[in-house]
């Protein structure tokens, strides 16, 4: 899974822009509505001796990659005479992207969650989605359909997901006598628990702040406060990124660290916040699910809950996502179609063990909306309604660094109101 950050965003920006213009033009070709829910189809060329090659990109590296691997080979199978060619471009997938896109040779298919600086080189897929109804698009759940439109057009299909929930350690908490956390706590429960938890001279704390947090993850805090970065209309952050709800939002982790109630981890020469859960240092840590299984294996007794609420306001959540596109120079798009259809089929999904489903039907066949450890993450994804600031605006990259440096000071204990005012003015330039 593709975790997304400020500084994936900034990978390839300009390179890509320069040479977007220059891709080509092809129109869809849809699909014949004859295919079936398992992806198989004909190779399309007049020779079906002749094998076809796939391409498809992956960021993906080790037992992930192996998994996308084994898709690869079943779809094989499925299809004759086809040939699916995974390509791992693992920490260097934009660079490489970029350069397959600026030379017209892009892989066919690719996994994706930067619509906004890829979408002028990928396949618009609406007249896909409306032709060929084997994708089954109503059982994909809405709000990650929402972070894989751009424009009004949708450019990739779901394959994996997180939100991030509250990992709380059972074991301090019944030793402190502190009641565990509930889907109904506010951010007072969430501040008193923290304090009651911390035993400075056990070098055990309430719950660690990130010193450097990504911005993208905070949204969901300041969407929570019922604020946001950036108007719905992507066109203003005055009132917005410096309103008194996102500031309020923001100081509770400054605060958590005065305190004393939290410590800063994630920065140089600072320790690691899952270390220190996994080493039962650590009470309470926001997280995806990336890191479960990680804390399965280092034997802690953990739970999960939903973020802590702001009085009268419903919580909102935001999405970690990966996602898988068509480029628009493929020579295969048909091709290309089917073998996404079957990467984002129950089939696929079930086999992506490390990945959250991200189809309403295997959710229920497996009964993870009623998993005392997986519940807590869909209804996070339930409440998942609002559009990231960087699908609103094609500057964001640009503000975000204004952002970013008045939040690190912030999560330091300098005055958020300031710090936001500032950045604000900062970026007032970029929304003209």
């Amino acid at each position: 899974m593709k975790k997304v950050a400020s500084k994936w965003m900034a990978a390839g920006m300009a390179l890509l822009l320069a040479v977007a213009a220059g891709c080509s033009q092809a129109q869809p070709t849809g699909t014949d509505g004859t295919s079936s829910n398992t992806g198989t189809t004909t190779p399309t060329s007049s020779d079906k001796k002749e094998t076809v090659t796939l391409r498809f990109a992956t960021w993906d590296t080790d037992q992930m990659l192996k998994i996308q691997q084994d898709i690869a080979k079943q779809f094989e199978q499925k299809n004759p005479g086809v040939k699916v060619q995974v390509e791992a471009y693992a920490d260097g997938f934009d660079q490489k992207l970029v350069a397959a896109f600026g030379a017209k040779n892009p892989p066919d298919v690719m996994y994706m969650w930067d619509f906004p600086t890829y979408n002028a080189s990928l396949e618009p897929l609406d007249e896909y989605v409306k032709k060929d109804p084997s994708v089954a698009i109503d059982d994909f759940y809405q709000g990650l359909l929402n972070y894989n439109r751009f424009d009004g057009k949708l450019f990739g299909l779901p394959a994996g997901f997180s939100t991030r929930v509250v990992f709380y350690n059972k074991k301090l908490f019944n030793e402190a006598n502190v009641p565990l956390p509930t889907d109904d706590w506010t951010w007072d429960d969430f501040k008193s628990a923290a304090k009651q938890l911390t035993v400075r001279d056990k070098k055990q704390y309430g719950f660690a702040v990130r010193s450097e947090p990504d911005t993208y993850d905070l949204q969901q805090f300041v969407w929570s406060n019922g604020s946001s970065f950036i108007s719905p209309d992507g066109k203003t952050i005055e009132g917005y990124m410096n309103s008194k709800e996102t500031a309020e939002a923001l100081q509770i982790f400054s605060d958590l660290t005065k305190d004393k109630s939290a410590l800063l981890v994630g920065g140089k020469n600072q320790q690691s916040g899952n270390d220190l859960f996994k080493a039962g240092k650590l009470a309470m840590y926001d997280n995806g699910v990336w890191s479960l299984e990680s804390y399965k294996k280092a034997n802690v007794d953990f739970g999960t809950v939903v973020m802590p609420q702001f009085p009268g306001k419903p919580g909102k959540g935001v999405i970690a996502t990966s996602s898988v596109s068509i480029a628009k120079d493929s020579k295969n798009k048909e091709l290309a179609w089917e073998f996404l259809k079957f990467f984002v089929s129950s089939d696929a999904i079930k086999m992506r063990t490390s990945d959250l489903p991200v189809r309403i039907s295997v959710v229920q066949e497996k009964k993870l909306d009623q998993d005392a450890l997986y519940a807590p993450f869909y209804k996070t994804l339930e409440q998942s309604t609002d559009t990231p600031a960087f699908l609103l605006n094609p500057h964001w990259n640009e503000i975000n660094r204004n952002l970013s440096a008045a939040v690190n000071a912030i999560m330091m204990g300098q005055n958020a109101e300031e710090l936001l005012n500032k950045a604000v003015k900062d970026s007032q330039k970029f929304l003209k």
